[in-house]
């Protein structure tokens, strides 16, 4: 038959071979059928086909997204990182490990996305231009991008203008709304403090958007390099490491320990440090956490450069299954009790979706963690300037729908890397108030 092994064939075909190390004798090896050809040889045209478009794509990928990309450290500025405390001979690290569950038990909520309109205020520019009462105002826009004016000068955290967080067009998270304000109608901006190099929190187009004469632009130590890739002169970049700080018009702004991680590309990260920030004026202070997990060498942010008028903290974007990540709402309100906040506010939430938990959640679970530890919050809807020590009641500007609490959903850092051994919450001081709305999640 036709499949039937041929033996003399076969018998040729062995002794065609020198097993001694001679090659094949290609005389005396049968040729392929004709259909097993033209099957190959269709496979070869399709492989090389793909192979060819594959690296058409990540060719225009690349293209599309290098000039956000920046660059890492080198030269002077790299033996400089290497200088420093958190560097450990590869990478920057923060000290303590991290631990992420095998399992994560929070699933995707129908409500992580938001609702058609988010109750937004158009940022009114003549505003802004006016000198704060208390000498501190605080507008938030979304996410983490925050304008704070502390006795004379305009700080701008992490802007964010873009519409998504992301190198490459259409592709990445995008933002829920429009920005409360241009950028053009902000007012004259003296410092951009960033701390850290995630999309979501340094945006090449909105850094490059606010070059301008005058602003100075404050970073973690290593993340100069990628301003500089986008022309930002250097003689307006300071790098700072932790507990460095820099000058800004009377106003002190000092770099603040954090336990994050860094990276714009996925294979090469932590070659940037991560921080947050302390602004000291003469006469208010402002504490911002940064992205950030829980670590107490955070809590010596209080001793060191408090009592703070107001503590911007990571509140949203959390998950049980990253608990070294994100200190969620619980840790941030215990944290911005440790460093002597007089108000917190929570930030890093109410933009974009990151995580997948309701999006109106961190609001909600700071509130009652807040009034478990007695802490005084303040949640503007993004755009709206407020003063932190005026009066600011608490008026639910985010829609009443089912979010989970700390029992359910609990975000608690390792102490090390051990999931066995974590950071446990502190025992209240006040009990709280659950709003009615917790009836829901059942």
């Amino acid at each position: 038959m036709r499949n039937r092994v041929d033996k003399t064939r076969l018998r040729n075909l062995t002794s065609a071979c020198n097993f001694d190390g001679a090659s094949l004798n290609p005389d005396a090896v049968p040729a392929l059928p004709r259909r097993w050809r033209r099957w190959l040889s269709r496979a070869a045209i399709v492989i090389a086909s793909l192979v060819v478009i594959v690296a058409a794509v990540v060719g225009v990928v690349y293209m599309l997204a290098s000039s956000s990309l920046g660059r890492t450290p080198e030269g002077a500025r790299l033996e400089r990182v290497k200088l420093s405390p958190q560097w450990d001979g590869e990478s920057f690290f923060s000290g303590r490990a991290s631990w992420s569950p095998e399992s994560n038990p929070s699933e995707p909520s129908a409500a992580a996305a938001p609702p058609p309109s988010v109750a937004v205020v158009r940022t009114d520019p003549a505003v802004l231009e006016t000198a704060p009462a208390t000498g501190l105002r605080v507008t938030w826009f979304g996410h983490s991008s925050t304008l704070v004016q502390i006795d004379g000068i305009n700080v701008l955290i992490d802007p964010f203008w873009s519409e998504r967080a992301s190198p490459v067009p259409g592709i990445g998270p995008r933002r829920w709304y429009a920005p409360p304000i241009a950028l053009a109608d902000l007012p004259k901006i003296d410092a951009v403090i960033v701390s850290h190099d995630h999309y979501d929190h340094m945006d090449a187009a909105t850094l490059r958007a606010l070059d301008r004469e005058g602003i100075r632009f404050v970073v973690p130590l290593g993340a100069g390099a990628h301003l500089e890739d986008w022309a930002i002169p250097a003689g307006r970049i300071v790098e700072l490491d932790w507990w460095q700080s820099t000058n800004v018009h009377g106003v002190r702004i000092h770099a603040t320990p954090a336990r994050h991680y860094s990276g714009r590309v996925e294979f090469r990260g932590n070659d940037a440090l991560w921080v947050g920030y302390a602004l000291v004026g003469p006469r208010n202070r402002v504490y911002y956490t940064g992205d950030t997990s829980y670590m107490p060498e955070m809590e010596e942010v209080g001793p060191r450069l408090g009592p703070f008028d107001v503590v911007l903290t990571d509140s949203g974007q959390y998950n049980p299954g990253w608990p070294d990540v994100h200190l969620g709402p619980e840790q941030a309100v215990e944290l911005a009790a440790a460093v002597g906040a007089k108000a917190m506010m929570p930030i890093h939430w109410g933009l974009i979706r990151l995580a997948h938990h309701a999006w109106p959640e961190p609001a909600e679970r700071t509130l009652v963690a807040a009034a478990c530890h007695g802490v005084g919050v303040v949640i503007p809807p993004p755009g709206l300037p407020v003063e932190p020590a005026g009066n600011n009641p608490i008026q639910r500007w985010w829609p009443q729908i089912p979010w989970m609490t700390s029992t359910e959903a609990p975000v608690r850092s390792s102490r090390n890397g051990d999931g066995a051994s974590r950071f446990q919450p502190r025992p209240c001081v006040e009990q709280p108030t659950v709003h009615p709305m917790r009836a829901l999640t059942r």
